[in-house]
This record gives C-alpha cells, sequence and structure tokens, in this order.
C-alpha cells in the first residue's frame, strides 16, 4: 500500500469526470450517429445551462460483485439516470417558480435500464417534488427493469419498489410532463403513460414489454422499432404531442412548464378582425376551427395535443393576455363535429388535465351532439360520454363557453361542463343555433307524419325548407339569450376580450 493516499480532492474530480459524457466516448458517439443527444445534453438544454443540484450523481449500479475500475464508475456512471433540481425557464420566471424537479434517463449507461440505485435516485426527486411543490419533467427513455444488480441481497422480485406509486400519487399534486426519444420499454414505458402530458419524437417506441419480454412470453420475436412506434401512439392517445427530435422536445416541454409556472407579463394580441370571415355565411359548410383559435389567443401560444386523435375534437393549452388556459374546440371538418367516443375520451383528458393543472377551460362549441347509432354503442359510447359528464362535473376551474354555430344536445352540454349553467360566462357569435338535437333531424322527427302526407317529393321538400328556416329562427342566439340559456351573443371580433374579462372576474 502506498504511504501518501490518493489526494481526496483529486480522487472526487477523478470520480466527478466519470460521470460526465467524456468518460463513455464509445456509447455517446453511437447515441449521436442514431440522431440523439445525451442525457447531460437534454439537461443543460432544459436549463439553459443554469446550475442545477444534482442528487445522486456519484451513483454506480450495485453491480460491486462483477465490475470494478472504469468499468463500474464510467460505464454504469449515475445508474443511469440524473436527477437534479434546476431552473427551467429561468429568464420567464426568475424566482422560485422556475424551479423544477429534473429526471433524465441516461441511454449512454447500460441503455438507461432501471436498476436498484436507480430507483431509490428517481424515489428521492419523486419526494422533494412533493415536499416542495416542484413541477417535474422526466426523460422515460430506457429499457425497463435490469436484472444484472448482483449486489441486491434484501429483494427477491423487486416488486415493493416505490417508484411506480409515487409517480402515480403525485398526479394532481404537482405537474408531471414525460419526454421521450429512442426505445422506451417496460417500466420505463409505465412512467411515461402515467404522467399528466406525454411528449415523444417521431423515432420512438413505447411498450409495456420489449423484445425479451414478449419474446420470453411465447408472443413470438419482434423488432423494437415494431414494437409501440409513434406511428400507432399519436392515433391512439398515448402520446399527446410528436415532435421531431428531442431538441424540439425539450423547446415543447418548456413551453407546456411555463404554462404552470405563471402568467408571461409580455405577449402579443393578434388582429381579430379577420374572425367574421372564418365563419361561412352557409350552415352547411364547414370551417378551420384552428384558424379562429390562432385569431384568438396570445400569438403563437396555441399548443395543441393529440391531433391525431378524437378528431372531432380539439384540445390543447393557450394563453390568454399572458394567462394560460386549456382549450376545446369542436372541428366540423371531422363528423360535423359530433363528438363519438375516441372525442369524448380526448375532451375528459383535457378536463382532467385542466383539474390537476388549475388551469381554466376555454370552450368552443360547433356539435350536432353526440354521435350516435349500433356502431358507437359498439365502441362504448354510453361508458365514454358519460365519463366526460363525470370529468366536467369533478373540475373545480372555471369554464369559459364560446358558441360559434351549432350547440345541439348532450354533446354540447358536455363541452360545457355538462350543462349551460356550469360556465362562468357563456357567450355566442351571431349564427349560434340550439336546439335539444340537429335542426334536421328535428323536423324529420317532429314533423314525419306532415311530411309523409306532402302530396310529392317536390312539396315534401318545400315544407322541410319551410319547417327547418322556423326551427332555426326559434333556435338562433338572440333568442336563447332571450331565454337566458346563455349570458350574451357578442361579435366575433371582441371574443378575446370577453375570454379575458371572464377569467380575471376574481
Amino acid at each position: 500500500m502506498s504511504d501518501h493516499p490518493k489526494d481526496p480532492y483529486q480522487s472526487l474530480q477523478e470520480r466527478l469526470a466519470d460521470t460526465m459524457d467524456a468518460a463513455r466516448t464509445e456509447a455517446v458517439a453511437k447515441r449521436r450517429e442514431r440522431g440523439g443527444r445525451t442525457a447531460r445534453e437534454n439537461l443543460v438544454d432544459l436549463t439553459d445551462g443554469s446550475s442545477v443540484r444534482e442528487y445522486g450523481q456519484l451513483a454506480v449500479a450495485a453491480q460491486r460483485r462483477r465490475r470494478e475500475g472504469a468499468a463500474l464508475y464510467a460505464d454504469t456512471a449515475t445508474d443511469a439516470v440524473i436527477t437534479a433540481v434546476g431552473a427551467v425557464n429561468g429568464q420567464l420566471f426568475p424566482g422560485a417558480e422556475s424551479q423544477t424537479a429534473l429526471i433524465i434517463n441516461d441511454y449512454t449507461v447500460l441503455a438507461g435500464t432501471q436498476g436498484y440505485f436507480h430507483h431509490r435516485k428517481i424515489d428521492r426527486m419523486l419526494g422533494l417534488a412533493k415536499e416542495d411543490k416542484l413541477p417535474i419533467v422526466m426523460f422515460t427513455e430506457g429499457g425497463g427493469g435490469r436484472p444484472g444488480d448482483t449486489d441486491v441481497l434484501v429483494s427477491m422480485a423487486g416488486l415493493n419498489v416505490p417508484t411506480f406509486h409515487r409517480w402515480a400519487a403525485l398526479a394532481g399534486v404537482v405537474p408531471r410532463i414525460a419526454v421521450n426519444h429512442g426505445y422506451c420499454f417496460a417500466g420505463n414505458a409505465a412512467l411515461f403513460g402515467a404522467a399528466d402530458l406525454r411528449i415523444a419524437t417521431a423515432s420512438s417506441c413505447i411498450g409495456m414489454a420489449g423484445p425479451a419480454m414478449i419474446e420470453g412470453g411465447g408472443l413470438g420475436r419482434w423488432k423494437p422499432q415494431d414494437i409501440g412506434p409513434v406511428s400507432v401512439h399519436r392515433k391512439n392517445g398515448v402520446v399527446d404531442i410528436v415532435v421531431a427530435d428531442e431538441a424540439e422536445a425539450v423547446s415543447v416541454a418548456k413551453r407546456i412548464l411555463a404554462c404552470v409556472q405563471g402568467p408571461l407579463t409580455q405577449w402579443q394580441a393578434p388582429e381579430p378582425d379577420g374572425l367574421q370571415a372564418l365563419m361561412p355565411t352557409n350552415r352547411r359548410y364547414a370551417f378551420d376551427v384552428r384558424k379562429i383559435l390562432n385569431l384568438i389567443f396570445d400569438q403563437g401560444s396555441f399548443i395543441e395535443m393529440r391531433p391525431d386523435m378524437g378528431r372531432a375534437i380539439v384540445s390543447g393549452l393557450a394563453r390568454v393576455e399572458g394567462r394560460a388556459v386549456a382549450v376545446l374546440a369542436s372541428d366540423c371538418r371531422h363528423l360535423g363535429g359530433a363528438i363519438d367516443g375516441e372525442s369524448a375520451l380526448k375532451a375528459t383528458a383535457l378536463y382532467q388535465l385542466a383539474q390537476r393543472w388549475q388551469l381554466p377551460v376555454v370552450s368552443f362549441i360547433d356539435t350536432p351532439g353526440f354521435m350516435v347509432g349500433p356502431d358507437s354503442e359498439a365502441a362504448g359510447a354510453p361508458r365514454l360520454m358519460s365519463d366526460l359528464f363525470i370529468a366536467g362535473a369533478t373540475l373545480t376551474q372555471p369554464i369559459v363557453a364560446v358558441f360559434l354555430r351549432r350547440a345541439y344536445g348532450l354533446g354540447a352540454m358536455a363541452m360545457t361542463g355538462g350543462s349551460f349553467e356550469v360556465p362562468r360566462y357563456a357567450v355566442s357569435w351571431p349564427q349560434g343555433e340550439f336546439g335539444a338535437m340537429g335542426l334536421e333531424g328535428a323536423v324529420q322527427l317532429g314533423f314525419k307524419q306532415e311530411l309523409a302526407e306532402a302530396p310529392d317529393d317536390a312539396a315534401r321538400q318545400a315544407l322541410f325548407d319551410t319547417l327547418l328556416a322556423e326551427m332555426y329562427a326559434k333556435g338562433r342566439a338572440t333568442e336563447a339569450a332571450s331565454y337566458l340559456e346563455i349570458d350574451a351573443v357578442i361579435e366575433p371580433q371582441d371574443t378575446r376580450r370577453v375570454i379575458a374579462e371572464a377569467l380575471n372576474q376574481r
């Protein structure tokens, strides 16, 4: 043994160096060849290079029985996950509001798999987030549980790991955003799926089991890229927002996180004069509701979620005069705006997110109601559509309802929290029309006998048109306002002002 022990300060610097990307040049090179960034590069981008308080940086995998030296310290550095607290959006929110719990899996270390100390580090960060009310951004890439931690002698199957329970229990306690790039299997996928809002790159594959587990279960051999690709998950609601790469993922995560960090003092209002021209004069024609949203909310603030799922509903986050809101809107270009089961599921998720993140809801309605018929019922309509009412009834945040055109039946009610009496303010554009069901169907059903007695098709059509016009006149927005079904009828260009004033009411 040397009579001159190693300088402890030098030892510390060497151990810290083992946690950096430079200690794993080959693994980092492979990562970059595949178009990925390292965990530390994502950490720097998230925090704009500001300092962070890293927890457990010197941890290594519980594999001292099978590894030593560089094979232990560099190859298993941080036990494949960086956990830290730091400022995200610190330039916008220079105070405590920017402090965020950061959990970033490191795929250059043991393929981001979950080991004993890996879980301990995440559990520590989840506890701090709960105690200090910190939002969480978690990068979930990894291959799931790791069977090679030979040092663990206090657990048999590892099923008493608290990570998954603690992560799920934070729903509604602190905002939780998950980001994924690349392969995300088993336990990693469970964490991704349980987040409040989920962002994934186009090259992500997310599955509750990886190839080895699937084959071990007798379900055949599959390539990892064929298990849960984003092309599937962008349509089924597993992924809320699809981005091109990790750089865009970080940018979007920061924009979304800002919605729960506070209002912005600087914002730009779009020019509202073009709103009226976006609405067709013929009530049978469709229009692009996204163009309307972008002329109402702060310029560039609308972030859409799940655009490829439940397309009769548009959902997302936006800002009005710097204040963040959750957004629901009918899209009449799909099913005429009728809310099918998948759209109801999407709207339910939006209400639940608004409740968890304490965001007001702004709802834009143009719907003939719920989608009906045997196919809809077979798809679970009674349950999915009723869940939307439950989500609306348990929402404690204010709703501002803007009726763009049609507002019929239970579907329209569901988009206002369950009843027209729920919104803090319910307004309609002048072309709004209201009724218990769609006008055409109401005429067909309510005047079936009269239509059947018409002498010929021409007379029947003329009678139908007359009855339809009469019913439209009875259900127009000004009449609904006169019966106090809604609070007011407004000009389209006043919509933004009306929403802002309603949200500032208290």
